[in-house]
């Protein structure tokens, strides 16, 4: 949250600064929507591109089948009779 709210503050910081340098006459609440427009982009482009890069670069395993993993090791239950395995007798 901190690195966000830092990014977008240097944006607006920029934003401003660009715009105190391109057009000096415009008013300065005006230079402020403007700035703060241009920081809401990056923000969302910023957030687009680590959601596409989430999405991509998702493991093709979730935590769920990790666990199915485990159990896939051990002996069946019972034979293809449906006999009870002697080790899963109690």
């Amino acid at each position: 949250m901190l690195r966000a709210g830092s990014v977008w503050a240097a944006a607006v910081g920029a934003s401003v600064a660009y715009s105190r340098r391109r057009a000096p006459q415009r008013a300065t609440s005006l230079r402020l929507i403007h700035a703060r427009m241009h920081a809401q982009a990056l923000t969302l482009a910023v957030l687009g591109g680590a959601a596409a890069m989430h999405y991509y670069t998702k493991t093709s395993k979730t935590s769920a089948d990790a666990d199915l993993d485990f159990y896939a090791h051990l002996p069946p239950a019972t034979d293809a009779d449906g006999n009870e395995n002697e080790r899963w007798s109690w």
